[in-house]
């Protein structure tokens, strides 16, 4: 039994991991970023986002994923549930955390600020990609080429480089490119219109 709030387990396994709620011990630390976490299954989860490994996919649309809850929140996309609805202007999302996200346009409101610099973001996830302008930190790496980068959407465009997948295609002469922007100035080959 916990000695703080005298919750039960019947393993002592579970007891130990419970106290570390209390104790804030977090003693899992990814060799990559040094994040730390009190559970080792946090930590594995936690190392798609550097891997760029997404082993969840989805059954309707095959889109991947590299945590599980992620997965089941994309899934509603598919089901139209949308449970979350805003006071102000009667939007509705099917996620709660996009509501919150989306309640700061009205208010305004921007919680994270970066300690160096002082700008503020509405989105945790904005503030922590804008830190690594001032790190320096590069935490998705190529397994390929080595490269690195800051932000893990580069990380993904980049991995379609060493694959032979060429998506996108010039809709006159079907001539097949990797990224968008090389059909786009390909197109102005034949408009004459330079971007």
């Amino acid at each position: 039994m916990c000695d703080v709030c005298n919750k039960a387990f019947n393993q002592n396994i579970q007891l130990i991991t419970h106290q570390r709620i209390h104790s804030g011990e977090r003693p899992y630390t990814c060799d990559v970023c040094k994040k730390a976490f009190s559970h080792r299954s946090n930590l594995i989860t936690h190392q798609h986002t550097h891997s760029g490994e997404c082993p969840y996919t989805c059954d309707v649309c095959k889109k991947a994923f590299s945590h599980r809850s992620n997965l089941r929140r994309h899934k509603r996309v598919h089901s139209g549930e949308r449970s979350y609805t805003c006071d102000v202007c009667k939007k509705a999302f099917s996620d709660r955390s996009n509501l919150r996200t989306h309640q700061r346009t009205h208010s305004g409101e921007c919680p994270y600020t970066c300690d160096v610099c002082k700008k503020a973001f509405k989105q945790k996830s904005h503030l922590i990609t804008h830190q690594r302008t001032h790190s320096g930190e590069r935490p998705y790496t190529c397994d390929v080429c080595k490269k690195a980068f800051n932000h893990r959407s580069n990380f993904i465009k980049h991995l379609g480089l060493h694959s032979d997948e060429r998506p996108y295609s010039c809709g006159i002469c079907n001539k097949t490119f990797k990224r968008k922007s090389s059909v786009k100035r390909h197109q102005s080959l034949h408009s004459g219109k330079h971007p």
